[in-house]
């Protein structure tokens, strides 16, 4: 029976690998810069939450961003969850507005215990996103040697897509009785294409030039991670957290192709420089009585020490800022309504990348949501059914504004596999 369900679990983890990966999860004009939109890699429940994570443990959902959770996991469960999401963004600027939409797989994990005190997770998770298109017309003064001056119009054309996805195994052990250790290991992979292009129309003299880019990755990084927790006078408990990356070269193959007249094509292809970030990041989460639960995460990624395009002065430091919040009426209730969980958060990041040098103003999110639970009478097992609803600013009005609503649709399977069952 087991064998079964490993057999269907392993096929349809295939096909949602797949499906995840041909995904274009995003038409922001500001994923251009650097390796994209980068993605926190938060379950729908810690989006709900804003993103709180890094001091969350619980064995009722997956939480791959602290591996040091997954030590938590019972150890008679099996646990499958993946994402969907959909995405509503209005892009502004002095010159009008657009709207666009996009609806995705977004990620797939699993958890499961090795042994009481060890325990196992692994997926697929997004690590950035590219994809937009636009242009933008604008005029340029020339002169000729008799001092004449002339006007000429163009039109600067830009559009790009993909990603970086990266499949991640991570192992918990518990250390003593409060203390558990974690290890993420991930292998990246993927490309971002970008195109350029500038034309002149049918002005004569002129000559159109287009130049295309292709960035490919694939490498191992490694993320660390340690949860402190504890019970005090029965109806408190604390979890302190704690992540750490190292700073890693990322194996990048870029390829660019320029040209102005026919024949006549630069093509620059080879291994370039590239560098992941140290990242570190901290979180408490508190929970009374069960009920209602607090977190507040902090986090750092040194962007500006990193190497892109050879280069460590194109990007910068990204923070985030996240405070979450929990309830749950009651855990014991028979009442569907008694165990539906309620979650709000909110967070602020700034962009870890430049525009014309100048780094864009922070980016703000507010979130809500709902956590169903899905009764399973066979397995006498609780599934859970999350939603989510987020808005969220990024950029400014003057330049271009993205102000976008999101929401987020998640299904955690909890599953008891491991017990042989009496006749």
């Amino acid at each position: 029976m087991y064998k079964n369900k490993i057999f269907l679990l392993v096929i349809s983890s295939l096909f949602l690998i797949q499906l995840a990966n041909s995904q274009n999860n995003t038409n922001s004009p500001y994923t251009r810069f650097g390796f994209g939109e980068l993605n926190d890699a938060n379950s729908g429940e810690q989006r709900a939450m804003g993103g709180v994570s890094i001091g969350a443990r619980s064995n009722y959902n997956i939480n791959t961003v602290n591996p040091a959770s997954y030590s938590c996991v019972d150890s008679m469960t099996f646990m499958f969850d993946f994402g969907t999401s959909a995405l509503a963004s209005r892009f502004s600027d002095p010159n009008g507005s657009k709207t666009t939409f996009n609806a995705n797989l977004e990620y797939i994990t699993m958890q499961f215990p090795i042994y009481k005190w060890l325990g196992f997770s692994a997926g697929l998770l997004p690590y950035s996103f590219s994809g937009y298109s636009f242009y933008n017309t604008d005029t340029e003064t020339i002169f000729s040697n008799t001092s004449e001056s002339d006007t000429i119009e163009y039109t600067k054309n830009f559009s790009g897509s993909g990603g970086i996805s990266q499949i991640y195994a991570g192992v918990s052990t518990n250390l003593f009785k409060h203390f558990s250790l974690g290890l993420n290991a991930y292998y990246m992979y993927g490309s971002l294409n970008n195109y350029r292009n500038i034309d002149f129309g049918s002005l004569s003299g002129f000559n159109s030039t287009t130049q295309y880019s292709i960035l490919s990755v694939n490498n191992f990084r490694f993320r660390f991670g340690a949860q402190y927790y504890n019970t005090f006078a029965k109806k408190h408990d604390i979890t302190l957290g704690i992540i750490y990356e190292n700073k890693a070269k990322l194996n990048g193959e870029y390829t660019e192709i320029s040209s102005s007249v026919l024949n006549d094509t630069l093509t620059v292809d080879g291994d370039t420089e590239f560098d992941l970030p140290t990242m570190f990041g901290v979180g408490l989460y508190y929970t009374y009585d069960k009920k209602l639960s607090v977190g507040l995460d902090y986090s750092l990624q040194k962007w500006s020490d990193a190497n892109f395009l050879g280069a460590s002065d194109v990007l910068n430091d990204r923070s985030k800022i996240a405070l979450g919040f929990e309830y749950l009426p009651n855990y014991r209730g028979r009442k569907f309504s008694d165990k539906i969980k309620y979650r709000a958060g909110v967070n602020m990041s700034n962009a870890y990348y430049k525009v014309d040098g100048v780094v864009p103003p922070e980016n703000f999110g507010i979130s809500f949501g709902l956590g169903l639970p899905l009764y399973n009478k066979v397995t006498n097992s609780t599934s859970m059914l999350n939603t989510t609803f987020e808005y969220g600013i990024i950029g400014s009005s003057t330049s271009l504004r993205e102000d976008y609503f999101k929401f987020t649709l998640n299904v955690t399977f909890n599953e008891h596999w491991f017990f042989k069952r009496k006749l």
